[in-house]
Formats: C-alpha cells, sequence, structure tokens
C-alpha cells in the first residue's frame, strides 16, 4: 500500500472497529427488550440498529413475522418499537385506541419490568463476560519493574507534580506498584483520594507528596493518559512520514537520534519538550546511523512535529499473568465491577466539582478516537467490555426516555398498585427526550472544539 494512502487507512480502521463494536452492543441491547417481549407475546413492529429518519430513513429493511428489521443511517444508537408503549418515537396514535391483548400497556406490570430491565441486563452480562474471556485468552499484561532499565518516563503533569524523568513508581499511598500502570495511578490518585508516593531514584527510595490539584490534572482532556507514564526508551525510528521534514531532510529508518540543536536526547521523553520549543523553526539532529554520527538540518512543522514515528518494542520483556477459565470468570466479573465502581466514582466528583465535566464529557467522536488507528483485538475487546457496561449504566439513570425512566414509573405501580398515566408518560418521554439531546449537543460541542476549532486557536 502506498504511504500516501496510510492517513485514509488508519481512518478507515479506526471507524471500523468503532462501528462494529457500536453495533455489536446495539444489537445485543435491543434483543435484551425483544425476546422478553416475544416470550410475553407483546407484538414488536420495529428492530433497528442506528436510527432511521428522514431523509434517507432505512439503508436496509426487511419484514419477518410482523416485525420490521433494518439498519438505519444514524449511527447514534437502536431501539425496538413495542405495541402500545409510548416511547421516543412519540408515535401516540395507537394509544387512542382501546388496549389490545398484543400491547405493551395490556401487560402485567412484571412483564413490563422484565422486557425494560431485559437491555441492561444484557449489557451487563456482555461485559462481564467479555472481561472474563479476555483474561482467559489473553491473560493480563504487564511491564515489571525489574524490567525498567532506565525507568519511567513521565508526562509533564506528573513532572509537574514532583517526578523525574527515569524515577521508578514503587507505592500509592500504602499500595505497593510491582509493575506499569497508568490506570491504577489514576484510579488511586483520582478516585481514592491518594496523594503520597513512592519512587525508586537513582537507586535510592523517595517519599513526597503530590500538589492538590492533581486530580484535576489528571482527568483535564489536555493530559494523553495513556501516556502518563510508560516505560523509558531510546529513540529509534521505526517510521519516517512521507513529504514531512524528516524525509526531506534523509532520516532513515533504524536511525537513533542523539540530540536536538546539540541538546542530548538519548531517550524519547527527552526529544518531545525541545521540539515543542521550536515550532515551525529550523532544527539540527544528530543521528546515530549504524556505527556513523550524522547531522541532518530540517525545518520542524507548526505542530513541532518532524514525521517519525519511534520504535516501541524490543526494550524490554512484556509478561503476561495467565487465567484458568475457573479463575477467568470471576475475574472478569470483579474487572466490571471495578469499571463500573470508578465511574461511580468519577461521576461523582464531577457533580461534586472536583474535576471538570467539560474535560471529562465526551461524545461519539471521543469514544471513536479510543479504538485507535491500528486493528488491536485485545483493545477492541476491553473497549467494547467497557463500554457494554457504560452503557447499561447510563440507561439505568431515571430519565425518562432511557430505560431506567420506565423502571422507575414500573416500580412505582408494582409498589402503589396504581399505573403512571399515558398522557404523563407522553409528557415526561418528551421531556427526557430533549433533554437526552441537549446533553448528547453539549458533549458533540466539546468533541467538535478538542478536535477541530482548538487547532485554530
Amino acid at each position: 500500500m502506498a504511504n500516501s494512502q496510510q492517513p485514509r487507512m488508519d481512518t478507515l480502521v479506526n471507524i471500523t472497529q468503532f462501528l462494529l463494536s457500536l453495533s455489536l452492543l446495539i444489537v445485543l441491547h435491543e434483543m435484551g427488550h425483544f425476546l422478553p417481549a416475544r416470550w410475553f407475546k407483546t407484538r414488536v413492529e420495529k428492530f433497528y440498529l442506528f436510527f432511521d429518519a428522514a431523509p434517507f430513513n432505512s439503508l436496509w429493511k426487511v419484514n419477518k413475522g410482523g416485525t420490521e428489521y433494518g439498519i438505519g443511517w444514524i449511527p447514534l444508537g437502536g431501539y425496538v418499537k413495542i405495541s402500545g408503549m409510548v416511547d421516543e418515537s412519540m408515535d401516540t396514535e395507537a394509544l387512542k385506541q382501546p388496549p389490545q391483548p398484543w400491547e405493551f400497556r395490556s401487560k402485567p406490570a412484571w412483564q413490563r419490568l422484565i422486557i425494560m430491565i431485559g437491555g441492561v441486563t444484557v449489557n451487563f452480562l456482555l461485559g462481564f463476560a467479555i472481561f472474563a474471556m479476555m483474561l482467559w485468552y489473553f491473560g493480563k499484561a504487564y511491564v515489571p519493574n525489574s524490567e525498567l532499565k532506565q525507568g519511567l518516563a513521565f508526562d509533564k503533569v506528573l513532572l509537574d507534580q514532583g517526578f523525574k524523568q527515569g524515577d521508578i513508581l514503587t507505592k500509592i499511598g500504602q499500595t505497593p506498584v510491582p509493575h506499569v500502570d497508568a490506570a491504577v495511578f489514576v484510579e488511586q490518585v483520582v478516585l481514592n483520594d491518594a496523594r503520597e508516593v513512592t519512587v525508586l531514584r537513582d537507586g535510592q527510595e523517595l517519599t513526597f507528596r503530590l500538589k492538590d490539584n492533581v486530580a484535576e490534572q489528571l482527568t483535564s482532556q489536555k493530559v494523553p493518559k495513556v501516556l502518563l507514564m510508560s516505560p523509558r526508551i531510546p529513540f529509534y525510528i521505526a517510521e519516517v512520514a512521507p513529504g514531512k521534514p524528516a524525509e526531506e531532510a534523509g532520516v532513515q529508518v533504524g536511525d537513533r537520534i542523539l540530540a536536538f540543536n546539540d541538546s542530548p536526547t538519548l531517550f524519547y521523553d527527552q526529544f518531545g519538550p525541545l521540539a515543542m520549543e521550536q515550532k515551525s523553526k529550523p532544527a539540527k539532529l544528530t543521528l546515530l546511523r549504524n556505527t556513523d554520527t550524522v547531522a541532518v538540518n530540517l525545518t520542524l512543522t507548526p505542530e513541532g512535529t518532524i514525521g517519525v514515528r519511534p520504535k516501541t518494542d524490543g526494550f524490554f520483556q512484556i509478561e503476561r499473568e495467565r487465567y484458568a477459565l475457573a479463575q477467568a470468570i470471576p475475574g472478569g466479573i470483579q474487572m466490571g465491577v471495578d469499571f463500573l465502581n470508578n465511574q461511580l466514582k468519577a461521576f461523582g466528583k464531577m457533580f461534586s466539582g472536583e474535576i471538570a465535566v467539560k474535560d471529562n464529557l465526551g461524545s461519539l467522536i471521543s469514544i471513536g478516537k479510543m479504538y485507535g488507528t491500528s486493528w488491536d483485538w485485545e483493545r477492541f475487546w476491553s473497549l467494547t467490555a467497557s463500554l457494554s457496561i457504560l452503557l447499561a449504566f447510563m440507561n439505568l439513570l431515571p430519565i425518562p426516555a432511557l430505560d431506567g425512566g420506565y423502571v422507575v414509573f414500573l416500580l412505582w405501580e408494582v409498589v402503589s398498585g396504581r399505573r403512571v398515566s399515558d398522557k404523563f408518560m407522553e409528557k415526561a418521554v418528551t421531556v427526557g427526550f430533549f433533554l437526552l439531546i441537549g446533553l448528547m449537543v453539549y458533549a458533540f460541542g466539546l468533541d467538535l472544539w478538542r478536535h477541530v476549532f482548538q487547532k485554530f486557536f
């Protein structure tokens, strides 16, 4: 494949992974509503992946067994349309007629409740099952501290907190850290309020306290979380992008960058800060090519890059903790519970103002970017499991138009014996629908600002 086509292929791989994951979650969620409805002899008029709306409506559809199955053109979710149910379609004409035996509103409250919680039940079980199968098939990968010959490289936000390049993190509060895991660090500091860390620096243990603003800094969208801490590696060139400054200057795959404007850059983490200070400016690189030292001159891009991809493999041994199936099942459930618990803590801190909503709320754009531009099944299934559990949780929120809103009304009916009127349900679903649309527009606007407009300001 020609290098000029690579950005287009990267985008295609990213979108394909995201749509595959999203489609799987939507279809199984809606199946969780569809199957109980059929079991209780309730008519299901439509079963759709994505939303069908004017001007294009359905991309594909077929009628079978009294149900229209189809694929819409708006990839924001999916739905099943159940006869006699007030939903976001706002189609209330049938409700003006007397209830029919096959309609949702004619069924006992306990059957309607099972139909409504079917989707979130499937998503919770799916998330737990995927995590379990991942532990069984992949195990749990980690880089042990014993492999960190050059220590860790830290993002600027952690350097500002007192870390130094080359430190090895050994303890967060009283929790030992035997291997590299930025997620555990964020969890302990942001969610469990740990503020004391211990590192191995120049062969000596050192304990220091993080600043009070560390949680806010760690949860900011401006911080690349995957790079908060990573094994320190030398800067070898794995790929040179066509048409970029490095190619034009004659930089080759396999070269090692030793210096930037005569400042040593023996490690990859040393290069970035120096390059960012030279945006659109000329610079001199000192390279090691085989056994020769070579100097080249180039002009950096406006983003402070030269157009290369560093080599990241082969510098340390990645180990995996293996799980038997009997261990993987409870382990996967625990992973799902831990993920959900962390999400609840994060939402709590957003509501309390401890971390900024605008820095942590995102739309499908942010979610899609998480899948990356290379096909990685381990990352794909991990994200799918996480999104499945998150989708279940979000759908359980007591907001009309979400499953949780219907569940609240049904529980009220079960407890009190009094049914909420169709007229009230119409108004409640309308309010909930516009509330959700407003939230989606806000999240989409934040993403447009982060990923598009912010580049120009």
